[in-house]
This record gives C-alpha cells, structure tokens and sequence, in this order.
C-alpha cells in the first residue's frame, strides 16, 4: 500500500506541473511595422482575433486544469493564461494603432 501511494504520488506531482501552453502573441515588429500596407494590417488583426480565441479555448475547464490544481492549486495555469493574455491585448493594440495609420479613409 504504502508502495502505490509513494508512486501516485510522484505521479500526481509531475502531472500537476504540466502547464497548457497558450499561444504567443509577439509584439509587431519593425519590420511589419513598415511593410504591412492596410490589407496586411488587417490580416493581421484577424489572425491575432483568432489567437486570442484560441487563449479563451485552451483555459476552458478541463483534465489539464484539475490536474494543474492538484499540482499548484491551478496557479501555474492562471500566470500562464494572464501573461498570454496580455501579450495578446499589446499585440492587438500595436496592431490598431497601425491600421489608423495605414487604412486611413479617403477624402
């Protein structure tokens, strides 16, 4: 008995470091920055879209998430999502920011 605890054990302890691994959203860089014309911008701002709902997606309740709360009760998974969250709002703004500038209306 006290053999198949010690294992569930360290099992338990490896699972619960596992993270979900979100997606990263890089800042825009100089070079996007000066060669992305409208249509590229807004592009870009559909696939960053996209990213941020696949950020919603992968921190739904699910296995990962017990076992991450069993492991650092789900504070690991928490950072993770928070910290891909934002790089993602910086990378949106950057992105809008650029398109006010790039899709101006004509007149």
């Amino acid at each position: 008995m006290f053999r198949f605890c010690t294992v569930f054990a360290v099992v338990l302890l490896l699972y619960g470091c596992a993270l979900k691994q979100y997606p990263a959203s890089p800042p825009v860089s100089v070079v996007q920055t000066t060669q992305l014309d409208c249509g590229g911008v807004r592009k870009e701002i559909a696939s960053q879209q996209q990213v941020q709902l696949k950020i919603d997606q992968t921190g739904k309740f699910d296995g990962l998430t017990v076992l991450g709360f069993l492991g650092d009760f789900g504070i690991g998974n928490g950072v993770a999502k928070s910290v891909a969250q934002k790089h993602a709002d910086q990378r949106m703004a950057q992105l809008k920011a650029l398109e006010k500038t790039r899709c101006q209306p004509r007149v």
